[in-house]
């Protein structure tokens, strides 16, 4: 049986699938920025798809502290995005 890789959501820190989050990366050259196919060089962070984590993550600066840097707020403008598209999506 293959083992799944699970992730810590710094939103809800609730331990999930890694398929099921969103990563937000910190490349080398201190770019953040989305993630979708979960394997950009850099150092990452999740989120589960779900405003609320987002919500909290924002408030509590999570995403700043694992990054060790200011997060833009395009970013969290471009997560809410993403969050809102995920949700949307209907399972066929």
């Amino acid at each position: 049986m293959k083992k799944i890789p699970v992730r810590k959501c710094v939103g809800c820190m609730e331990q999930k699938p890694k398929k099921e989050l969103v990563r937000v990366v910190r490349s080398a050259e201190g770019e953040i920025s989305v993630d979708l196919t979960g394997k950009k060089a850099g150092r990452g962070a999740y989120l589960c798809p779900d405003a609320a984590c987002l919500a909290k993550a924002r408030k509590a600066k999570r995403l700043e502290r694992g990054f060790a840097c200011e997060i833009p707020p395009e970013i969290y403008e471009r997560l809410e995005g993403e969050i809102g598209q995920r949700a949307g999506e209907t399972p066929e």
